[in-house]
């Protein structure tokens, strides 16, 4: 991300009761104090309560992806839009709790599928079904083949509208210029893979 001044200063505390409430009803943890991306979209309040029932399905035990999958192809979509501060946020707190290596981290930042850290057929197929929709918009029928082999129709449904939810919140992040959090990584730290 650029040194640029933020274009949408994210709101500050102390907050509004009602602004207060939906902050810690979008983050996650109470361990941290609120992102500045979740205080940057209760600027637009309604918009910030409307969004946060997608974002917390994609987040929440109803999403029919397991959580390794998940953080696979939020990480990937935020690498393939540049989106630094989103991919931050995700591989400082999710990747370690899913289990992603420096090695898996690293390729998702600067490698691909056929990296030999990914020994799973579902993971390579997230990273192509990413770089396929990031690069196009669409996916072609040899690679959906290979989705409806592995993935079951839920399925399917839920990786098309997670990567276009993590698409929405890269604009957002990258527009508004949010810088990075506090302790988390960029995409010049991580080492590309050998």
């Amino acid at each position: 991300m650029s040194d640029a001044m933020a274009r949408i200063e994210p709101l500050q505390a102390p907050f509004e009761p009602a602004v207060g409430a939906q902050l810690e009803r979008m983050m996650v943890t109470r361990e941290f104090a609120p992102i500045a991306l979740f205080r940057l979209m209760v600027k637009h309040l309604p918009m910030a309560q409307a969004s946060w029932h997608l974002g917390a399905y994609g987040l929440g035990k109803e999403l029919t992806l397991c959580e390794r999958e998940r953080e696979i192809l939020i990480d990937r979509t935020c690498v393939r839009l540049g989106c630094e501060y989103e991919w931050g946020v995700h591989v400082a707190y999710f990747a370690p709790r899913v289990g992603l290596t420096g090695e898996q981290v690293s390729s998702l930042t600067h490698g691909g599928s056929a990296d030999a850290c990914w020994a799973s057929t579902r993971e390579r197929l997230v990273i192509d079904l990413v770089d396929s929709l990031t690069a196009t918009g669409d996916v072609p029928d040899l690679l959906w083949a290979r989705l409806a082999e592995s993935f079951s129709e839920p399925e399917l449904l839920d990786l098309l509208v997670l990567t276009g939810w993590y698409h929405a919140i890269c604009f957002v992040a990258r527009a508004a210029r949010l810088q990075g959090e506090r302790g988390c990584p960029t995409f010049a730290c991580v080492v590309a893979p050998a």
